[in-house]
């Protein structure tokens, strides 16, 4: 270092006034640093610890009505360093702080030297502070954390069914069914206590059927239907059949027949009403047979209930709706009164009521004479997305259906900016748009939507795919049953026993047969209502 005596005080023994830069090696911050200085023929050990942070200032912030005492101002670094530093005690960022100094407002970039700040000077700010993010009341919650129930309801689809050796008839024909929410909801309603109208193993099933639909939907993992399957082999005794020691795999189509046919009896109201029969207003429909003897040219006519139409195969038939209009054709044997014996009718049936759940069973099993045990047919016939049943229908009935498919008509027509007919294009006949969305919507289910007041769903003949059973295999006795349901969400899942998993609406028509690969053998429609 360079020292020069004080030229006020020459050959003074008094401490001399430093007029050089000192340089060193700081040591730890708090610490002393001492020096020897050779001065004028005597030494002089100098504290220098006066000289440590010389380029640091303190001020005071006032904002609002709040004072920040004490910041340190380190004035080798830009101004935008103390702004983050206020940014921190007020919560106004930088780009808002309006800081007084002299000559005007501080600047980011602007030099501390020519502001004039001294210690302990107060300076004012003026800014609004960001909103204060508050902490969440609850802690984000991962979803194996939630209860079952609640992770089932999240997952959008309920549970598969564990198959308990050879059942998976059984558990594809309730995941179908389970698919109708109208159903479990007079399921809900069955009491518990059995009414004298109800037979006892019909009431069990009943009871077990409504706790199996409600273990689903509150389970994640598979459902082992142990308790089901036990009633339900109390109730048929022909699905508890063994071969070898195992249990043979069965007709999902029996299954099914068999469930609707105790549920009808079981879920009937006990006191008279319009509907008393809750199945059979969701899935029955009735059948207008027309008799006909060729010989004695005898006619009759009868009415049938069912709760399922037949496609018919055959060479002939490519189309779901070529094999139902076979199905209603056919030919039996009874007494003719007029011939006084056996004679051959033909009989041919039209829909007389239409159900809000339509079921269609592919015939493609049949007693094979020459080996004596049911054969498969593996043709391949196609099926709709959206069926029209209306030609398939009675006169009287058509005649029910013609305002609502015309209202139908006219809203898919308004939404392809199309001109609705003068017919019902009335003020008094407006329809909502929501009324027939149908298949348009997202979701692509049939719904009625907000219903206007005092008005009713009407039927329109035309029917939505909401669920699939098929078979895999080429005998009626052996093979593999998986269900195809389609959700609220659209989505449709496959149900393939325990495994559940998402498919393709577009894979779903391509269910249709034609090789060994699983082919619809049961598929479930539901009607598109629309208020009138």
């Amino acid at each position: 270092m360079v020292i020069k005596p004080d030229p006020n005080q020459p050959g003074s023994t008094h401490p001399v006034r430093i007029l050089a830069y000192i340089e060193t090696k700081k040591e730890e911050e708090g610490k002393f640093f001492f020096f020897d200085i050779a001065c004028l023929g005597f030494k002089k050990e100098i504290n220098l610890v006066s000289l440590q942070h010389q380029t640091m200032l303190t001020v005071s912030v006032k904002w609002q009505k709040k004072v920040f005492e004490s910041i340190e101002i380190d004035t080798s670094q830009p101004p935008f360093v103390f702004k983050a530093q206020l940014y921190d005690l007020s919560g106004v960022p930088p780009e808002r702080q309006k800081i007084m100094v002299k000559g005007g407002l501080l600047k980011d970039d602007a030099d501390w030297s020519t502001l004039g700040l001294k210690n302990g000077q107060k300076l004012m700010m003026m800014g609004t502070a960001d909103e204060i993010v508050k902490a969440p009341e609850k802690g984000p919650v991962f979803m194996e954390d939630l209860p079952e129930e609640q992770q089932a309801a999240n997952l959008g689809y309920s549970a598969g069914l564990v198959n308990l050796g050879n059942t998976c008839y059984m558990n594809s024909t309730m995941q179908c069914l389970k698919s109708v929410p109208e159903l479990k909801s007079e399921l809900s309603n069955y009491q518990s206590a059995r009414t004298k109208d109800v037979d006892q193993t019909s009431h069990m099933l009943t009871v077990a059927t409504r706790e199996l639909f409600s273990e689903l939907d509150k389970s994640v993992k598979a459902v082992a239907p142990m308790p089901f399957w036990m009633v339900l082999q109390k109730k048929y005794p022909q699905f508890a059949q063994l071969h070898n020691g195992n249990h043979m795999q069965q007709d999902a189509e029996e299954c099914w027949t068999q469930m609707l046919y105790t549920l009808s009896q079981s879920l009937k109201l006990p006191s008279p009403s319009e509907d008393p029969d809750a199945v059979k207003a969701l899935f029955g429909l009735n059948l207008l047979n027309r008799l006909h003897c060729q010989e004695s040219s005898e006619e009759s006519s009868e009415t049938e209930s069912v709760f399922s139409l037949k496609c018919h195969i055959s060479h002939e038939v490519n189309h779901l709706h070529e094999g139902l209009k076979h199905g209603l054709k056919g030919e039996l044997e009874k007494t003719s009164p007029s011939l006084g014996r056996t004679a051959v009718y033909v009989k041919e049936s039209l829909i007389d009521s239409l159900p809000r759940y339509l079921t269609v069973q592919f015939v493609r099993f049949f007693w094979k004479r020459e080996s004596n045990q049911k054969a498969k047919i593996l043709r391949k016939v196609d099926y709709p997305l959206e069926l029209d049943i209306y030609d398939l229908c009675s006169e009287d009935l058509r005649k029910k259906l013609e305002a609502p498919r015309q209202k139908l008509r006219d809203i898919e027509g308004q939404k392809l900016g199309l001109q609705a007919s003068a017919k019902s294009s009335s003020k008094g006949d407006d329809v909502k748009m929501t009324d027939a969305e149908g298949s348009s919507n997202q979701s692509g289910e049939s719904s009625t939507g907000d219903q206007q007041e005092g008005a009713s769903p009407h039927m329109t003949g035309i029917y939505d795919l909401v669920s699939v059973l098929t078979h895999k295999g080429r005998s009626a006795d052996s093979g593999h049953y998986v269900a195809w349901v389609k959700q609220e969400s659209g989505k449709w899942v496959q149900y393939d026993d325990a495994n559940t998993s998402l498919q393709r609406g577009e894979d779903i028509i391509k269910l249709s047969g034609g090789g060994d690969w699983h082919m619809a053998y049961i598929v479930m429609y539901k009607a598109r209502l629309i208020s009138m």
